[in-house]
């Protein structure tokens, strides 16, 4: 039954009841057409001295005007013989055309329509909850929904125009129909009910969306992505919890990954008491020693869970070898870190020339922003002069010209970063600054995520993009979420021991190398056993912290946690 309603559910609608009155007027002309005919057939019949019952003439007037033209009944006469004619156009005028025409205008179209709607819900069930609702597709929701699935976490994306609702919905993406400005949406989309709502649109339709919501729910969570400064606070008035500008994210995340200053480990990561650094191998002891050999956990209690080696990164091993060009992640408290910094800060290049940023656009600002803050000198090379903040700090020119580059001080800094947002010119310049300088660092923007392995190949060290800098954001403020984006393909998670591995120690249970990825901590609520006892069991009430890339990560949910 509910299946029925849903097929033929659209002619209770306004433009569907206009629809059936349309074709039941037509209706009763082709029954006025068969009565007229009909009537004018027994007439001329009766005049060349034959009679045949009604029935028979409703049957010679449907067949002429359905160009049947059985013949078994035909006029003698010239009278006759027109009429006939006029019934046959007739017929094919009303009858192959008009008719069709409009039952598939009226009828048949909007029935389709209406199937085709139908796959686009318009109301989320009653028994949904605590799920994230996106305000848009773009490629940060893209990869929010990879994370949200990883969790277990439900989703929708709210969609006002009908085909694009439907060409998602092929996709296989929770979608439902609805406009963005409307509060009936929200209320269908269950928002009081919801976790998070997600607007990704542009700074005013975001402000209109969390008035919105906010008017539906004082309780759920809003961010929003805002373009300028300016409409922070905008859209803190309108009800946002949160306000995302991930050029300045993106920026100060690529300040922090820059090396080569010194030895000394820069944190980029934290789950309470763990933190996660980065440090340079370049200059020091470490370099052609296996982590076996320096002992680093023995003597400052410092784990090395993993090593960036030209924008390869694998999972650390008693025979992992540390070379000239390695960026070593470390896993430790503050202390343990402090005490990694004591042996080694007095390492590293001597160098001070200043950091080079390719590109003045928002993401380089912020990055330059960021590392003017820490006291390292720093260029940006920008193309337009318009764009010029600071003359001392800019060089106006373009990029792909050594002139350019070597006035920025590229053949002395220890670091480049390249924030365009063209990721074909990324790539260009991440090859051409390999070329130049072989041991500089790179770092590279990505704004599509088909590029980011291409930008590793070209040569970048370290590659970000908007789309998981922002998703990862949005993704850890969730109150279920414990995620840690490192970088792009690797992350940090948290997660409870899963049942296979409860009572077995890290050492018997052999997850890295089943999997690839590393147990770092071991917690308990906000208590974190940083480089846990390998030998103790693991309790059931406990939480294992774990560091992996993306493909360590799946074997490592198939392993143990979808069994």
């Amino acid at each position: 039954m509910k299946s029925l309603f849903m097929t033929f559910g659209f002619l209770g609608t306004p433009a569907g009841k206009r629809n059936v009155r349309i074709l039941g007027r037509l209706l009763l002309v082709l029954v006025a057409f068969v009565v007229i005919f009909t009537a004018a057939f027994h007439f001329l019949m009766q005049r060349e001295g034959r009679d045949y019952s009604w029935a028979t003439g409703v049957y010679w007037t449907l067949v002429m005007m359905t160009t049947l033209g059985l013949g078994d009944i035909t006029f003698e006469s010239d009278a006759g013989r027109i009429f006939s004619v006029i019934v046959l156009l007739s017929g094919t005028v009303f009858m192959l055309i008009l008719l069709p025409f409009t039952f598939l205008q009226f009828f048949y179209v909007p029935w389709m329509e209406a199937q085709a709607a139908a796959r686009a819900p318009r109301k989320l069930p009653a028994t949904i909850h605590g799920h994230v609702i996106l305000t848009g597709l773009g490629a940060v929701e893209e990869t929010l929904i990879r994370m949200l699935k990883r969790s277990h976490i439900g989703y929708v994306v709210l969609v006002a125009d009908l085909a694009e609702a439907l060409r998602m919905h092929d996709l296989g993406i929770h979608v439902m129909l609805g406009e963005l400005d409307d509060p009936d949406t929200y209320v269908r989309a269950r928002a009081a009910q919801a976790t998070l709502v997600v607007a990704g649109r542009n700074d005013t339709t975001n402000t209109n969306i969390a008035f919105t919501v906010r008017e539906i729910s004082q309780s759920v969570a809003i961010i929003a992505r805002a373009s300028t400064i300016a409409s922070v606070d905008i859209l803190e008035l309108a009800g946002c919890n949160q306000v995302l500008q991930l050029g300045e994210i993106l920026g100060q995340a690529f300040a922090r990954r820059v090396l080569g200053r010194d030895a000394k480990s820069r944190v980029i990561g934290r789950f309470g008491d763990l933190l996660i650094a980065e440090a340079s191998a370049a200059g020091t002891p470490l370099v052609g020693r296996t982590l076996r050999s320096i002992r680093l956990r023995d003597h400052v209690n410092v784990t090395v869970v993993g090593i960036w080696d030209r924008g390869r990164f694998q999972i650390a091993g008693p025979d992992t070898e540390i070379g000239a060009t390695s960026v070593l992640v470390l896993a430790g408290t503050r202390e343990h870190l402090d005490a990694y910094d004591a042996l080694f800060c007095i390492y590293g290049p001597a160098t001070n020339a200043p950091v080079v940023i390719l590109g003045g656009g928002r993401v380089g600002r912020a990055t330059a922003r960021t590392l003017r803050d820490e006291g390292i000198d720093y260029r940006i090379v920008e193309r337009l002069p318009e764009r010029v903040r600071d003359p001392e700090k800019y060089v106006v020119g373009d990029a792909a010209e050594i002139e350019v580059l070597q006035r920025a001080g590229i053949m002395q800094s220890a670091s480049v970063v390249i924030t365009t947002h063209d990721d074909d010119m990324n790539v260009y310049l991440a090859i051409y600054c390999r070329r130049l300088r072989p041991n500089i660092q790179i770092l590279g923007r990505a704004n599509q995520e088909r590029n980011i392995s291409t930008l590793h190949r070209a040569g970048a060290d370290f590659v970000m993009s908007y789309a998981s800098t922002g998703a990862n954001v949005i993704f850890n403020l969730l109150k279920k979420a414990d995620f840690l984006l490192l970088a792009e393909g690797l992350d940090v998670f948290r997660l409870a021991v899963p049942t296979p591995l409860v009572g077995r120690s890290l050492a018997e249970s052999r997850i890295r190398q089943a999997t690839g990825c590393n147990v770092v901590a071991v917690a308990r609520g906000d208590d974190f056993e940083v480089n846990p006892d390998v030998n103790r069991p693991l309790p059931a009430d406990a939480d294992l912290i774990v560091i992996g890339n993306t493909e360590s990560e799946a074997r490592f949910f198939t392993e143990f946690v979808r069994q």
